[in-house]
């Protein structure tokens, strides 16, 4: 029965014995083909019904805590934003250095206080393996907002599900990976997502310090993925489907020479882009830097805002089926 019974918009109902009831979203790992269409299912369920009538109340009582121990924009408000369209409500902490973890508080006591009052945990935290140490501490279910350098699998979930809204398809696709692939946790979690598809060819694009690490090609290589790795962007944009850019990160390099030496390596625009397909896409999980300029934005191909706009359906249907309501 719809939670709120006078909307004609809401054919959810509570289901506490549903597949994704009480459980955590940590790794991209955790997907198949199949969950992945039930999510873009529910994903696309929920965008119709944002344009229908906004904010709904399917889980109107339930809480949700954002706990960021990296700073975010962009990841933090799409879950605040996702939550309250949905009808529920946010604790947000953003500024955890002024916590109780200054104290000294472990991240296991931070995650066992905050599920005293919530219902759903969304955690970014800098350290690799953070949220899976924050779900074995937890009752609740713990999502992963990006752990380290490790994943960000609700990230990869709307890049995918971009993919799909976008070109109509998740098979048969040539898609590059450009820029920073050694930290990007975001190209880690979409490689592995893409291999549960057919026919995918991923290519590498990067400076020869930032490539994709290895355990993450094996991994995919393993599921018979094609991959193959380039220094030169020129070499493979004519027959790609997908252009995944990516963010240098600053922040990530311990030797800021090394971060000024492949700062810049590549810039998409307007120019670079005359010898791309009519019928591809632009994508990038922002913030950017100088990696795509201000004057492809206008490009139909540029697909980065809309991007962004996915993003908010996709952690609506995570948050809807973790709370049982999907």
């Amino acid at each position: 029965m719809p939670t709120n019974s006078s909307s004609p918009y809401l054919p959810f109902g509570e289901n506490k014995n549903a597949a994704w009831y009480g459980k955590d979203i940590i790794s991209v790992k955790q997907f198949s083909r199949a969950d992945l269409e039930y999510v873009f299912g529910v994903a696309q369920q929920m965008r119709g019904m944002v344009e229908r009538v906004g904010t709904f109340d399917l889980l109107k009582g339930k809480i949700l805590a954002n706990l960021f121990y990296e700073p975010s924009t962009r990841t933090s408000s799409s879950f605040t934003a996702a939550m309250e369209r949905l009808g529920g409500s946010v604790i947000p902490i953003n500024e955890v250095k002024y916590s109780s973890v200054t104290k000294g508080e472990s991240l296991a006591d931070t995650i066992r206080t905050l599920e005293c009052y919530t219902d759903v945990i969304v955690l970014r935290h800098p350290e690799t393996g953070s949220a899976a140490i924050a779900a074995k501490a937890a009752k609740k279910p713990i999502i992963n907002a990006g752990d380290g350098v490790g994943e960000h699998p609700t990230q990869a979930l709307l890049d995918t599900l971009t993919i799909l809204e976008e070109l109509g398809r998740l098979d048969d696709l040539n898609v590059t990976l450009l820029g920073d692939l050694k930290y990007g946790r975001t190209v880690h979690s979409l490689a592995r997502l893409l291999s549960q598809f057919s026919n995918v060819k991923l290519n590498y694009v990067s400076p020869d310090i930032l490539k994709m690490p290895q355990d993450v090609v094996e991994e995919v290589g393993a599921k018979g993925v094609s991959q193959t790795e380039y220094s030169a962007l020129e070499e493979i944009l004519p027959t790609t489907d997908v252009l995944y850019v990516t963010r240098v990160q600053k922040e990530r390099f311990e030797d800021l020479s090394d971060y000024e030496a492949v700062k810049g390596a590549y810039v998409i625009n307007p120019e670079i882009m005359k010898a791309a397909k009519e019928k591809m896409i632009v994508m990038h999980p922002l913030p950017r830097v100088n990696e795509i300029s201000a004057d492809f934005d206008d490009d139909p191909r540029a697909a980065y805002f809309r991007q962004m706009e996915y993003g908010l359906y996709a952690r609506m249907a995570l948050l809807a089926m973790v709370l049982g309501k999907a």
